[in-house]
């Protein structure tokens, strides 16, 4: 296992708990929950009240590989909860890469029913890449507990491309499709989305996209930098660091007015109706009983609140896009139905 770094009352790991064989662990973990609602669990809180909660360490999954988004909005979760005083149980971040997402999903469901202090983050792109793997759970077999961060892509390309505007890009891409190479986050994800929004814009088939994705910021970033893609679309704030030191070209953001304090114009603004954001959220296990939801939505809820989480929202540019409970429940039926239909309008499912 690797070491972990801990920071006041906080543990962040970037461990992999990644479990190769999944399917025998199903029974126990039934078991586990089947315990937990009987009142006959053993580690999992099963019957404390919401005064009580939490107990234990809050675990919060990224399901990625460190340096993307999910890395991201985890740690800060984690941080802001132990560092803004809203525990003092401890928090501990860690990583469960693969499938686009749903390799830490099917793991989450599986191995934590019942258990109110596991977490994970899920975002839009957790809702397209289900559509398109071999999952066996959905975003329906979790506990909703709160929308949290919208995000805008941005379209970045080396220092040293030839690229200088979008719009240059973009007419090298409508030229000749196949020469331009995407990168971005996971497959049906916000990234490939907005590829391919851009491909329609100018005309070109989803099927001549040349988009390659990758699991996280920590894969992404290098390829951008050595060359491997000619472009890249993805959260802004894992590229900032690398535009700071001038390392990458901020071509454009994907949001529907200009960002204040990032110098680039909107995709609209430089000619192309097209614009999207990334939303993120957390979700508990199945299986958790009303008052233990409760208790994680007002943990959440307070966490919001302090001081810690702001800054964390102003620094990486992240807009306010708190709802929770049942309301963000619906919200996620509805993403699921209208991404769906996203994503086969452009050719990327059938």
């Amino acid at each position: 296992m690797e070491p972990k770094i801990g920071t006041n009352s906080m543990t962040i790991s970037t461990t992999k708990k990644v479990r190769l064989a999944l399917a025998p662990r199903w029974a126990a973990s039934l078991a586990v929950g089947l315990l937990a609602l009987t009142g006959c669990g053993g580690d999992s809180g099963g019957g404390e009240s919401a005064e009580e909660y939490p107990s234990e360490t809050i675990e919060v999954m990224a399901p990625a590989d460190p340096g993307g988004g999910y890395d991201q909005t985890a740690r800060s979760i984690a941080r802001s909860l132990s560092e803004g005083g809203v525990i003092e149980t401890g928090s501990e971040v860690y990583n469960v890469p693969g499938a686009s997402g749903t390799a830490g999903l099917t793991q989450f469901v599986g191995e934590n029913a019942g258990n109110p202090h596991q977490l994970m983050v899920i975002g839009k792109i957790l809702v397209g890449a289900i559509q398109q793997t071999d999952a066996q759970v959905s975003l329906a077999d979790t506990t909703p507990i709160a929308r949290l961060t919208a995000e805008y892509d941005a379209i970045v390309v080396p220092a040293a491309s030839e690229y200088e505007t979008l719009e240059q890009l973009m007419d090298a891409f409508e030229a000749d499709p196949g020469s331009i190479a995407w990168g971005g986050g996971s497959v049906g994800g916000v990234d490939q989305i907005l590829v391919a929004q851009l491909a329609d814009a100018v005309g070109v088939e989803p099927s001549e996209i040349n988009y390659i994705p990758y699991s996280g910021g920590g894969e992404l970033t290098p390829a951008i930098l050595s060359g491997d893609v000619a472009a890249a679309a993805s959260g802004l704030a894992e590229f900032q660091d690398q535009i700071d030191a001038g390392e990458m070209r901020l071509l454009a953001v994907s949001s529907e007015e200009p960002i204040e304090g990032i110098d680039a114009p909107t995709i609209i603004d430089a000619g192309y109706d097209v614009s999207i954001a990334n939303w993120r959220g957390l979700v508990a296990p199945p299986e958790i009983s009303d008052e233990q939801r409760d208790a994680v939505i007002s943990m959440v809820e307070e966490m919001h609140a302090t001081e810690e989480w702001q800054e964390t929202l102003t620094a990486n540019n992240w807009d306010d896009f708190l709802l929770t409970g049942d309301e963000f429940g619906e919200y996620l039926e509805a993403e699921d139905e209208n991404i769906t239909q996203t994503l086969t309008d452009l050719g990327i499912i059938e």
